[in-house]
């Protein structure tokens, strides 16, 4: 296969599971109506990476279907947002979240040293969203309401994105990012699968 068509096949298989890739987690909270074992901190933590992320991408125009599926990701994470603090009985707090994030976004294109001071600690903050869903589901030990298709989704589309950075920009500071979230999405997609064994044991 040639590398232009392995280029694209990536491309378009991230774009598509993107498209859906919070879409078990969003279901399983409201099949469940609850948010227990999710993490708010992280869901907004992982916003704000993509919204850095995305930004930078368009501040340097790269090429579009690189960064695609981010826009669909933000709006995926602000369903799940919404449903996180309806379930919380904190809906009221979606206002001042939302006014955050666009405030943001628009002081991250004022100067370039911004937005490159915000991508080089974009790493940092998406893996401190990863730390955070680790962390509450350590302390509930309870992953039923946490969606394993969606974090490994997740781990794919991270995979996938690493060799289309080396087939295009060749970005350092964008590849070492995907590598640490392949990782990490594992770990939580690893922790998820060993609560749900650990749970069914109980009930057998």
């Amino acid at each position: 296969m040639e590398a232009d068509t392995v280029l694209h096949v990536a491309n378009l298989t991230t774009l598509l599971a993107c498209m859906v890739l919070k879409f078990p987690q969003i279901f399983i909270l409201m099949r469940a109506k609850s948010a227990r074992g999710v993490s708010l901190h992280s869901l907004l933590l992982e916003l704000l990476g993509y919204v850095v992320f995305v930004t930078y991408q368009m501040y340097y125009d790269y090429p579009a279907p690189t960064y695609l599926e981010y826009p669909i990701l933000i709006a995926q994470d602000a369903v799940l947002m919404l449903l996180i603090l309806h379930y919380n009985n904190h809906l009221w707090q979606s206002a001042l979240y939302t006014m955050v994030f666009v405030v943001g976004w628009r002081l991250l294109t004022v100067q370039s040293w911004v937005i490159d001071l915000a991508m080089s600690l974009c790493t940092f903050i998406s893996a401190g969203s990863k730390f955070a869903q680790l962390q509450c589901l350590w302390r509930s030990r309870d992953s039923a309401q946490v969606s394993a298709l969606s974090w490994a989704m997740a781990s794919y589309t991270c995979l996938a994105r690493i060799y289309t950075t080396m087939a295009t920009s060749g970005d350092m500071q964008v590849m070492v990012r995907f590598i640490a979230m392949t990782l990490l999405n594992l770990w939580v997609l690893a922790t998820v699968l060993y609560y749900r064994r650990s749970s069914s044991k109980k009930d057998d």
